[in-house]
């Protein structure tokens, strides 16, 4: 059975969503960061980086979003959750899910955790780090807006849709 480490309000909100989409058996591991559960001996095997969320597939861990929601589409072809490989509309499907995560997804860090980017107690360089980033998130924004406002070629629902709506 596959089974996804998760905490709420972390980046597992995609992998959980395409998990109830596709309609399978999956269970959910709840990772306690509250009691540092990520950083455990156990979870340490399963992510080194101590980051949320983990699929475990068979004999398969995977983590990083973009890398599970992947796995789970590629897997699931039947559920016709991302346009067909070698496509103009997967490439593009591929653009936006990466960007998502790796480019707004980012950025959010450094607004919601500005405090992490600079050194204990510079409280006034983390809030130099926050408005930095909320100015460049306004304008990613804007540009998210403009394609979801856009006609598109492929209008069914894809993986990366819960991804732009969670974000």
């Amino acid at each position: 059975m596959i089974r996804l480490y998760y905490h709420p309000g972390n980046a597992s909100l995609t992998p959980h969503i395409l998990l109830e989409e596709l309609g399978g058996p999956f269970a959910l591991e709840l990772v306690d960061r509250a009691n540092a559960a990520h950083k455990s001996p156990e979870y340490l095997k399963l992510n080194p980086n101590r980051l949320i969320p983990v699929l475990v597939d068979g004999n398969l861990v995977l983590y990083e979003t973009v890398a599970i929601c992947l796995h789970l589409v590629d897997t699931h072809p039947e559920a016709g959750l991302a346009p067909p490989p070698g496509t103009a509309e997967r490439a593009h499907f591929y653009k936006w899910f990466v960007w998502c995560t790796n480019t707004l997804q980012a950025m959010l860090l450094h607004y919601c955790y500005g405090e992490r980017m600079v050194d204990e107690g510079n409280a006034a360089a983390a809030a130099q780090v926050k408005a930095h980033a909320e100015a460049r998130i306004g304008g990613m924004l804007d540009q998210l807006d403009a394609q979801l406002a856009s006609p598109a070629p492929n209008t069914r629902p894809t993986v990366a849709v819960p991804m732009l709506e969670a974000t």
